[in-house]
Protein backbone atom coordinates (compact mmCIF):
# COMPACT_ATOMS: atom_id res chain seq x y z
CA UNK A 1 0.00 0.00 0.00
CA UNK A 2 2.79 2.41 0.87
CA UNK A 3 4.47 1.68 -2.44
CA UNK A 4 1.28 2.54 -4.31
CA UNK A 5 0.95 5.81 -2.39
CA UNK A 6 4.57 6.66 -3.19
CA UNK A 7 4.05 6.00 -6.87
CA UNK A 8 0.63 7.51 -7.40
CA UNK A 9 -0.02 9.77 -4.43
CA UNK A 10 -2.98 9.97 -2.07
CA UNK A 11 -5.23 11.71 -4.56
CA UNK A 12 -5.08 9.18 -7.43
CA UNK A 13 -8.61 8.46 -8.64
CA UNK A 14 -7.66 5.58 -10.96
CA UNK A 15 -5.74 3.41 -8.48
CA UNK A 16 -8.05 1.37 -6.29
CA UNK A 17 -6.45 -1.73 -4.79
CA UNK A 18 -9.82 -3.28 -4.08
CA UNK A 19 -10.61 -3.13 -7.79
CA UNK A 20 -7.16 -4.22 -8.93
CA UNK A 21 -7.02 -7.47 -6.97
CA UNK A 22 -10.02 -9.20 -8.63
CA UNK A 23 -8.81 -8.05 -12.05
CA UNK A 24 -5.43 -9.68 -11.43
CA UNK A 25 -7.17 -12.82 -10.20
CA UNK A 26 -9.10 -12.94 -13.47
CA UNK A 27 -5.89 -12.31 -15.42
CA UNK A 28 -4.19 -15.19 -13.63
CA UNK A 29 -7.02 -17.50 -14.66
CA UNK A 30 -6.80 -16.35 -18.28
CA UNK A 31 -3.04 -16.88 -18.36
CA UNK A 32 -3.50 -20.51 -17.38
CA UNK A 33 -4.50 -21.09 -21.01
CA UNK A 34 -0.87 -20.79 -22.10
CA UNK A 35 1.28 -23.77 -22.98
CA UNK A 36 3.96 -24.70 -20.39
CA UNK A 37 6.72 -22.63 -22.00
CA UNK A 38 8.80 -22.78 -18.82
CA UNK A 39 8.89 -26.59 -18.64
CA UNK A 40 11.36 -28.75 -20.63
CA UNK A 41 8.41 -30.80 -21.94
CA UNK A 42 7.85 -27.76 -24.16
CA UNK A 43 10.24 -28.10 -27.09
CA UNK A 44 8.03 -26.49 -29.71
CA UNK A 45 8.55 -22.91 -30.80
CA UNK A 46 11.39 -20.52 -29.96
CA UNK A 47 9.92 -19.67 -26.59
CA UNK A 48 11.55 -19.69 -23.19
CA UNK A 49 10.91 -17.79 -19.98
CA UNK A 50 13.19 -14.83 -19.25
CA UNK A 51 15.75 -15.09 -16.50
CA UNK A 52 14.28 -14.11 -13.09
CA UNK A 53 16.68 -11.17 -12.81
CA UNK A 54 15.44 -9.96 -16.20
CA UNK A 55 11.74 -9.96 -15.41
CA UNK A 56 12.32 -8.52 -11.95
CA UNK A 57 14.45 -5.72 -13.41
CA UNK A 58 11.88 -5.13 -16.14
CA UNK A 59 8.99 -4.96 -13.65
CA UNK A 60 10.89 -2.65 -11.32
CA UNK A 61 11.87 -0.30 -14.14
CA UNK A 62 8.40 -0.39 -15.66
CA UNK A 63 7.03 1.32 -12.54
CA UNK A 64 8.98 4.39 -13.71
CA UNK A 65 8.30 3.67 -17.40
CA UNK A 66 11.36 5.38 -18.92
CA UNK A 67 11.55 5.95 -22.68
CA UNK A 68 14.94 5.26 -24.24
CA UNK A 69 14.26 7.33 -27.32
CA UNK A 70 16.06 10.25 -25.73
CA UNK A 71 18.14 10.93 -22.63
CA UNK A 72 15.32 13.28 -21.63
CA UNK A 73 13.02 10.28 -21.16
CA UNK A 74 15.37 7.82 -19.48
CA UNK A 75 18.89 8.91 -18.53
CA UNK A 76 19.84 5.82 -16.44
CA UNK A 77 18.31 3.24 -18.76
CA UNK A 78 19.82 4.91 -21.83
CA UNK A 79 23.24 4.50 -20.26
CA UNK A 80 22.42 0.88 -19.42
CA UNK A 81 21.47 0.29 -23.05
CA UNK A 82 24.76 1.72 -24.28
CA UNK A 83 26.68 -0.48 -21.84
CA UNK A 84 24.77 -3.61 -22.84
CA UNK A 85 25.16 -2.89 -26.56
CA UNK A 86 28.88 -2.37 -26.04
CA UNK A 87 29.06 -5.92 -24.67
CA UNK A 88 27.18 -7.21 -27.73
CA UNK A 89 29.62 -5.43 -30.03
CA UNK A 90 32.53 -6.92 -28.11
CA UNK A 91 30.95 -10.38 -28.38
CA UNK A 92 30.80 -10.24 -32.20
CA UNK A 93 34.30 -8.74 -32.47
CA UNK A 94 33.44 -5.18 -33.46
CA UNK A 95 35.62 -3.64 -30.78
CA UNK A 96 35.17 0.07 -29.98
CA UNK A 97 34.26 1.34 -33.45
CA UNK A 98 30.62 0.50 -34.09
CA UNK A 99 27.13 1.93 -33.98
CA UNK A 100 24.26 0.09 -32.35
CA UNK A 101 21.20 0.08 -30.16
CA UNK A 102 18.42 -2.14 -28.89
CA UNK A 103 15.14 -2.45 -30.76
CA UNK A 104 11.69 -3.81 -30.01
CA UNK A 105 12.61 -7.01 -31.84
CA UNK A 106 14.47 -8.66 -34.70
CA UNK A 107 11.97 -7.60 -37.35
CA UNK A 108 12.55 -3.91 -36.68
CA UNK A 109 16.29 -4.51 -36.29
CA UNK A 110 16.41 -6.15 -39.72
CA UNK A 111 14.30 -3.35 -41.17
CA UNK A 112 16.88 -0.85 -39.94
CA UNK A 113 19.74 -2.88 -41.44
CA UNK A 114 17.98 -3.12 -44.80
CA UNK A 115 17.08 0.57 -44.64
CA UNK A 116 20.76 1.44 -44.34
CA UNK A 117 21.56 -1.06 -47.11
CA UNK A 118 19.10 0.70 -49.39
CA UNK A 119 20.49 4.13 -48.55
CA UNK A 120 24.03 3.00 -49.38
CA UNK A 121 23.04 1.21 -52.63
CA UNK A 122 19.68 2.74 -53.60
CA UNK A 123 19.62 1.24 -57.09
CA UNK A 124 20.70 -2.27 -56.16
CA UNK A 125 18.89 -5.30 -54.81
CA UNK A 126 19.07 -6.98 -51.43
CA UNK A 127 19.57 -10.74 -51.67
CA UNK A 128 18.93 -13.54 -49.18
CA UNK A 129 18.64 -17.31 -49.45
CA UNK A 130 15.43 -19.29 -49.70
CA UNK A 131 15.97 -20.28 -46.04
CA UNK A 132 16.12 -16.71 -44.75
CA UNK A 133 13.37 -15.29 -42.59
CA UNK A 134 10.37 -14.01 -44.52
CA UNK A 135 10.85 -10.61 -42.92
CA UNK A 136 13.61 -9.74 -45.43
CA UNK A 137 11.41 -10.07 -48.47
CA UNK A 138 8.59 -8.24 -46.66
CA UNK A 139 10.83 -5.40 -45.50
CA UNK A 140 12.24 -4.97 -48.98
CA UNK A 141 8.65 -4.49 -50.11
CA UNK A 142 8.18 -1.87 -47.38
CA UNK A 143 11.38 -0.13 -48.50
CA UNK A 144 10.41 -0.38 -52.19
CA UNK A 145 13.67 -2.22 -52.83
CA UNK A 146 14.22 -5.17 -55.15
CA UNK A 147 14.64 -8.51 -53.39
CA UNK A 148 16.52 -11.46 -54.90
CA UNK A 149 16.05 -14.96 -53.50
CA UNK A 150 19.20 -17.09 -53.66
CA UNK A 151 18.31 -20.74 -54.33
CA UNK A 152 19.65 -23.47 -52.03
CA UNK A 153 20.37 -27.14 -52.74
CA UNK A 154 19.16 -30.17 -50.79
CA UNK A 155 21.84 -29.55 -48.15
CA UNK A 156 20.74 -25.90 -47.75
CA UNK A 157 23.92 -24.69 -49.47
CA UNK A 158 23.34 -21.40 -51.33
CA UNK A 159 23.75 -21.33 -55.11
CA UNK A 160 27.06 -19.46 -55.33
CA UNK A 161 26.89 -19.36 -59.13
CA UNK A 162 23.56 -17.52 -58.84
CA UNK A 163 25.24 -14.90 -56.64
CA UNK A 164 28.12 -14.52 -59.12
CA UNK A 165 25.72 -14.18 -62.04
CA UNK A 166 23.67 -11.49 -60.28
CA UNK A 167 26.54 -9.72 -58.51
CA UNK A 168 26.11 -6.50 -60.50
CA UNK A 169 22.50 -6.24 -59.32
CA UNK A 170 23.19 -6.87 -55.62
CA UNK A 171 24.15 -4.22 -53.09
CA UNK A 172 23.76 -6.28 -49.91
CA UNK A 173 23.54 -10.01 -49.16
CA UNK A 174 21.80 -11.26 -46.02
CA UNK A 175 23.57 -14.23 -44.43
CA UNK A 176 21.55 -16.07 -41.79
CA UNK A 177 23.51 -17.45 -38.85
CA UNK A 178 20.87 -19.73 -37.42
CA UNK A 179 17.79 -20.01 -39.64
CA UNK A 180 14.49 -20.02 -37.79
CA UNK A 181 13.46 -23.25 -39.47
CA UNK A 182 16.17 -25.72 -38.52
CA UNK A 183 18.88 -23.46 -37.09
CA UNK A 184 21.13 -23.76 -40.13
CA UNK A 185 24.32 -21.70 -40.12
CA UNK A 186 24.86 -20.36 -43.63
CA UNK A 187 28.36 -20.28 -45.23
CA UNK A 188 29.46 -16.77 -44.32
CA UNK A 189 33.06 -17.48 -45.39
CA UNK A 190 32.22 -18.38 -48.99
CA UNK A 191 29.69 -15.59 -49.39
CA UNK A 192 32.21 -13.11 -47.97
CA UNK A 193 34.73 -14.16 -50.63
CA UNK A 194 32.23 -13.45 -53.41
CA UNK A 195 31.00 -10.23 -51.78
CA UNK A 196 34.51 -8.78 -51.43
CA UNK A 197 35.25 -9.50 -55.07
CA UNK A 198 32.17 -7.56 -56.16
CA UNK A 199 32.08 -4.86 -53.42
CA UNK A 200 28.83 -6.24 -51.99
CA UNK A 201 27.87 -5.48 -48.39
CA UNK A 202 27.11 -8.29 -45.93
CA UNK A 203 24.32 -8.16 -43.37
CA UNK A 204 24.21 -11.06 -40.90
CA UNK A 205 20.81 -11.99 -39.54
CA UNK A 206 21.82 -13.67 -36.27
CA UNK A 207 18.54 -12.85 -34.55
CA UNK A 208 18.28 -16.47 -33.48
CA UNK A 209 21.84 -17.74 -33.49
CA UNK A 210 23.89 -14.69 -32.46
CA UNK A 211 24.63 -15.67 -28.87
CA UNK A 212 26.04 -19.01 -30.06
CA UNK A 213 29.18 -17.09 -31.00
CA UNK A 214 30.00 -17.40 -27.28
CA UNK A 215 30.57 -21.14 -27.79
CA UNK A 216 31.73 -21.04 -31.42
CA UNK A 217 34.63 -23.41 -30.77
CA UNK A 218 32.14 -26.12 -29.77
CA UNK A 219 30.01 -25.75 -32.92
CA UNK A 220 30.35 -27.76 -36.16
CA UNK A 221 30.90 -24.61 -38.28
CA UNK A 222 33.37 -22.77 -36.07
CA UNK A 223 35.08 -21.09 -39.01
CA UNK A 224 31.86 -19.30 -40.00
CA UNK A 225 31.37 -17.85 -36.51
CA UNK A 226 34.98 -16.69 -36.41
CA UNK A 227 34.20 -14.37 -39.34
CA UNK A 228 31.20 -12.69 -37.75
CA UNK A 229 33.09 -9.42 -37.26
CA UNK A 230 33.57 -9.15 -41.04
CA UNK A 231 29.88 -8.40 -41.53
CA UNK A 232 28.81 -4.80 -42.17
CA UNK A 233 25.81 -5.16 -39.88
CA UNK A 234 24.49 -7.78 -37.47
CA UNK A 235 21.10 -8.37 -35.87
CA UNK A 236 20.84 -10.32 -32.58
CA UNK A 237 17.73 -10.88 -30.46
CA UNK A 238 18.34 -10.84 -26.70
CA UNK A 239 14.73 -11.98 -26.23
CA UNK A 240 15.73 -15.35 -27.65
CA UNK A 241 18.91 -16.83 -26.18
CA UNK A 242 19.68 -13.68 -24.20
CA UNK A 243 17.02 -14.68 -21.62
CA UNK A 244 15.05 -11.44 -22.06
CA UNK A 245 11.31 -10.67 -22.06
CA UNK A 246 9.72 -9.60 -25.33
CA UNK A 247 10.58 -7.39 -26.99
CA UNK A 248 14.30 -6.90 -27.11
CA UNK A 249 16.25 -7.04 -30.36
CA UNK A 250 19.44 -5.28 -31.40
CA UNK A 251 21.21 -3.92 -34.46
CA UNK A 252 24.96 -3.36 -34.78
CA UNK A 253 26.87 -1.60 -37.58
CA UNK A 254 30.59 -2.03 -38.06
CA UNK A 255 30.95 1.46 -39.56
CA UNK A 256 29.56 4.13 -37.20
CA UNK A 257 29.35 6.64 -40.04
CA UNK A 258 26.09 5.01 -41.20
CA UNK A 259 24.49 7.07 -38.46
CA UNK A 260 24.21 9.85 -41.04
CA UNK A 261 21.31 7.97 -42.65
CA UNK A 262 19.30 8.36 -39.45
CA UNK A 263 19.84 12.09 -39.23
CA UNK A 264 16.68 13.99 -38.37
CA UNK A 265 15.50 16.89 -36.26
CA UNK A 266 12.94 17.12 -33.48
CA UNK A 267 11.84 20.47 -32.03
CA UNK A 268 11.11 19.13 -28.54
CA UNK A 269 13.66 16.37 -27.77
CA UNK A 270 17.43 15.97 -27.38
CA UNK A 271 17.90 19.04 -25.16
CA UNK A 272 19.11 17.61 -21.86
CA UNK A 273 22.49 16.40 -23.10
CA UNK A 274 25.01 17.05 -25.86
CA UNK A 275 25.69 13.30 -25.96
CA UNK A 276 24.22 11.21 -28.75
CA UNK A 277 20.65 10.24 -27.97
CA UNK A 278 19.57 6.71 -28.92
CA UNK A 279 16.66 8.07 -30.92
CA UNK A 280 19.16 9.79 -33.21
CA UNK A 281 20.45 6.42 -34.42
CA UNK A 282 17.15 4.55 -34.58
CA UNK A 283 14.11 4.36 -36.83
CA UNK A 284 11.92 3.69 -33.79
CA UNK A 285 10.87 6.48 -31.51
CA UNK A 286 9.49 5.42 -28.12
CA UNK A 287 11.16 2.30 -26.74
CA UNK A 288 10.87 0.71 -23.32
CA UNK A 289 13.76 1.63 -21.05
CA UNK A 290 12.69 -1.38 -19.02
CA UNK A 291 13.99 -3.66 -21.78
CA UNK A 292 17.44 -2.10 -21.52
CA UNK A 293 17.40 -2.36 -17.73
CA UNK A 294 16.43 -6.03 -17.89
CA UNK A 295 19.19 -6.89 -20.37
CA UNK A 296 21.77 -4.88 -18.44
CA UNK A 297 20.80 -6.60 -15.17
CA UNK A 298 21.04 -10.03 -16.78
CA UNK A 299 24.54 -9.30 -18.05
CA UNK A 300 25.61 -8.43 -14.50
CA UNK A 301 24.81 -12.04 -13.56
CA UNK A 302 25.57 -13.78 -16.86
CA UNK A 303 28.20 -11.81 -18.80
CA UNK A 304 28.70 -12.42 -22.51
CA UNK A 305 31.47 -14.96 -22.02
CA UNK A 306 31.77 -18.69 -22.57
CA UNK A 307 31.56 -19.31 -18.83
CA UNK A 308 28.75 -16.77 -18.38
CA UNK A 309 25.79 -16.88 -20.74
CA UNK A 310 27.75 -19.35 -22.83
CA UNK A 311 27.27 -21.96 -20.12
CA UNK A 312 23.50 -21.90 -20.77
CA UNK A 313 24.04 -22.34 -24.50
CA UNK A 314 26.41 -25.26 -23.90
CA UNK A 315 23.68 -27.10 -22.02
CA UNK A 316 21.17 -26.43 -24.78
CA UNK A 317 23.63 -27.66 -27.39
CA UNK A 318 24.38 -30.79 -25.36
CA UNK A 319 20.65 -31.56 -25.09
CA UNK A 320 20.34 -31.16 -28.86
CA UNK A 321 23.13 -33.62 -29.58
CA UNK A 322 21.71 -36.10 -27.07
CA UNK A 323 18.31 -35.96 -28.77
CA UNK A 324 19.89 -36.34 -32.23
CA UNK A 325 21.77 -39.44 -31.03
CA UNK A 326 18.53 -40.96 -29.70
CA UNK A 327 16.96 -40.44 -33.14
CA UNK A 328 19.94 -42.00 -34.91
CA UNK A 329 19.58 -45.12 -32.79
CA UNK A 330 15.82 -45.32 -33.25
CA UNK A 331 14.06 -47.83 -35.48
CA UNK A 332 10.88 -45.77 -35.65
CA UNK A 333 12.16 -42.21 -36.23
CA UNK A 334 14.58 -40.61 -38.70
CA UNK A 335 16.81 -37.57 -38.12
CA UNK A 336 16.34 -35.08 -40.98
CA UNK A 337 19.78 -33.47 -40.74
CA UNK A 338 22.61 -32.90 -38.28
CA UNK A 339 21.75 -29.85 -36.13
CA UNK A 340 24.02 -26.80 -36.37
CA UNK A 341 22.66 -25.16 -33.21
CA UNK A 342 19.79 -26.30 -30.96
CA UNK A 343 16.96 -27.16 -33.37
CA UNK A 344 16.28 -30.73 -34.47
CA UNK A 345 14.20 -31.82 -37.46
CA UNK A 346 12.96 -35.41 -37.64
CA UNK A 347 10.05 -37.62 -38.69
CA UNK A 348 8.38 -40.88 -37.80
CA UNK A 349 9.16 -43.65 -40.31
CA UNK A 350 5.91 -44.74 -42.00
CA UNK A 351 5.09 -48.26 -43.15
CA UNK A 352 4.37 -46.92 -46.64
CA UNK A 353 7.22 -44.73 -47.95
CA UNK A 354 5.21 -41.74 -49.17
CA UNK A 355 5.28 -38.10 -48.17
CA UNK A 356 1.56 -38.13 -47.39
CA UNK A 357 2.12 -40.85 -44.78
CA UNK A 358 4.90 -38.81 -43.17
CA UNK A 359 2.54 -35.84 -43.02
CA UNK A 360 -0.16 -37.89 -41.29
CA UNK A 361 2.24 -39.30 -38.71
CA UNK A 362 3.80 -35.90 -37.99
CA UNK A 363 0.43 -34.29 -37.39
CA UNK A 364 -0.70 -37.20 -35.23
CA UNK A 365 2.47 -37.07 -33.11
CA UNK A 366 2.22 -33.29 -32.81
CA UNK A 367 -1.41 -33.35 -31.65
CA UNK A 368 -1.00 -36.34 -29.36
CA UNK A 369 1.47 -34.55 -27.10
CA UNK A 370 -0.69 -31.44 -26.71
CA UNK A 371 -3.90 -33.35 -26.08
CA UNK A 372 -2.70 -35.55 -23.24
CA UNK A 373 -4.49 -34.59 -20.05
CA UNK A 374 -1.80 -35.95 -17.72
CA UNK A 375 1.03 -33.36 -17.54
CA UNK A 376 3.50 -36.16 -16.79
CA UNK A 377 2.83 -37.60 -20.26
CA UNK A 378 2.38 -34.45 -22.35
CA UNK A 379 4.90 -32.82 -24.67
CA UNK A 380 4.91 -29.90 -27.10
CA UNK A 381 6.63 -29.99 -30.50
CA UNK A 382 6.28 -27.95 -33.66
CA UNK A 383 5.94 -28.78 -37.36
CA UNK A 384 8.15 -27.73 -40.26
CA UNK A 385 7.23 -27.81 -43.95
CA UNK A 386 9.75 -28.75 -46.64
CA UNK A 387 9.19 -28.80 -50.43
CA UNK A 388 8.61 -32.43 -51.39
CA UNK A 389 11.23 -32.41 -54.14
CA UNK A 390 13.90 -31.28 -51.67
CA UNK A 391 12.86 -33.95 -49.22
CA UNK A 392 12.92 -36.78 -51.78
CA UNK A 393 16.29 -35.60 -53.12
CA UNK A 394 17.63 -36.22 -49.62
CA UNK A 395 15.53 -39.36 -49.03
CA UNK A 396 15.09 -40.89 -52.51
CA UNK A 397 13.35 -44.02 -51.21
CA UNK A 398 10.21 -41.92 -50.53
CA UNK A 399 7.55 -41.23 -53.14
CA UNK A 400 6.34 -37.62 -53.31
CA UNK A 401 2.54 -37.62 -53.45
CA UNK A 402 2.20 -34.19 -51.80
CA UNK A 403 3.67 -30.77 -52.58
CA UNK A 404 5.24 -30.39 -49.14
CA UNK A 405 6.48 -32.69 -46.40
CA UNK A 406 5.65 -31.87 -42.82
CA UNK A 407 8.30 -33.05 -40.36
CA UNK A 408 8.59 -32.65 -36.60
CA UNK A 409 10.75 -29.91 -35.10
CA UNK A 410 12.07 -29.55 -31.57
CA UNK A 411 13.77 -26.47 -30.16
CA UNK A 412 16.06 -27.08 -27.17
CA UNK A 413 16.53 -23.51 -25.95
CA UNK A 414 16.27 -24.13 -22.24
CA UNK A 415 19.19 -25.37 -20.17
CA UNK A 416 16.72 -27.64 -18.35
CA UNK A 417 16.39 -29.67 -21.55
CA UNK A 418 19.78 -31.24 -20.86
CA UNK A 419 18.35 -33.33 -18.02
CA UNK A 420 15.01 -33.97 -19.72
CA UNK A 421 15.97 -35.28 -23.16
CA UNK A 422 15.52 -38.98 -22.35
CA UNK A 423 12.13 -38.31 -20.72
CA UNK A 424 10.98 -36.23 -23.69
CA UNK A 425 12.02 -38.92 -26.16
CA UNK A 426 10.13 -41.51 -24.14
CA UNK A 427 6.97 -39.40 -24.08
CA UNK A 428 7.14 -38.91 -27.85
CA UNK A 429 7.63 -42.64 -28.31
CA UNK A 430 11.06 -42.56 -29.91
Amino acid sequence: MDAWRTLYGEQSETVDLEQIEPILDKLEQRLEGNYPFHHPSYAGQMLKPPHPVAWLAYALTATINPNNHALDGGPPTSEMEKEAVKELAKMVGYGDTYLGHLTSGGTIANLEALFVAREIHPEQAIAATANSHYTHRRMCHVLNTKFLEIPVDINDTPDFEFIENHADEIGTIVVTMGTTGLGTTEPLSKILDIARKHSIRIHVDAAYGGFFSLIKNALPKTEEWQLLSEADSIVIDPHKHGLQPYGCGSILYKDPSVGKYYKHDSPYTYFTSEDLHLGEISLECSRAGAAAAAFWATLQMLPLTESGLGSVLKKARKATLQFADILKNSNSFQLYQEPDLDIVGYFRIPEKATTSEINKLSLSTFEKGMNREDPSESYHLSLFKIPADRFTARFPNYQADTETVQILRSVFMKEEHQLFVDELAERIGI
